[in-house]
């Protein structure tokens, strides 16, 4: 098998699961989108109003890029996108962890404050987001996947 079909195939991988992760998030928190601001809120990196209205915003781009990367349709900027989200989210836990607040995340839920345990959970969120900016960042060099729409729009040949 060549290279760039192996890679074809990665990439439609990496493209599923970043589409997943972002769409689950995203409906996570679409479904209380106060909670999803008090939770940026309790990063205490923007203003309050602001956290508001990031918390509200948030979820929908999630989405948006979730359902960009299922179709394969401008995989590359959606890609950057992505990558561009996932520094900003390890950032910004690296942010709280580093300034010893004790946090949950919100990635996945409505995030709150934790009691014990932070630190642990602060690798793990690392972490697991590095593997996702790493997806990202494949996607970004290698955009041409397995059933993208990108291919017909685009009309890249094999």
């Amino acid at each position: 098998m060549r290279a760039w079909v192996r890679r074809s195939w990665v990439g439609m991988a990496a493209r599923l699961l970043l589409a997943a992760v972002l769409g689950y998030a995203g409906l996570v928190k679409i479904r209380d989108l106060t909670e999803s601001g008090r939770t940026v809120a309790l990063y205490r990196i923007v203003p309050d109003d602001s956290a508001q209205l990031i918390g509200g915003v948030l979820p929908f781009i999630e989405l948006a890029l979730a359902l960009l990367l299922i179709v394969g349709l401008a995989t590359r900027a959606v890609a950057v996108a992505t990558a561009a989200l996932m520094a900003m989210y390890i950032a910004a836990i690296a942010s709280v962890w580093a300034r010893g607040l004790s946090i949950d995340c919100g990635c996945f839920s409505s995030g709150g404050t934790l009691t014990s345990g932070a630190e642990r959970g602060y690798v793990i969120d690392i972490a697991r987001d590095l593997v996702f900016f790493g997806a990202a960042a494949f996607l970004v060099r290698n955009p041409r996947t397995r059933y993208a729409l990108d291919r017909w729009v685009l009309d890249m040949k094999e």
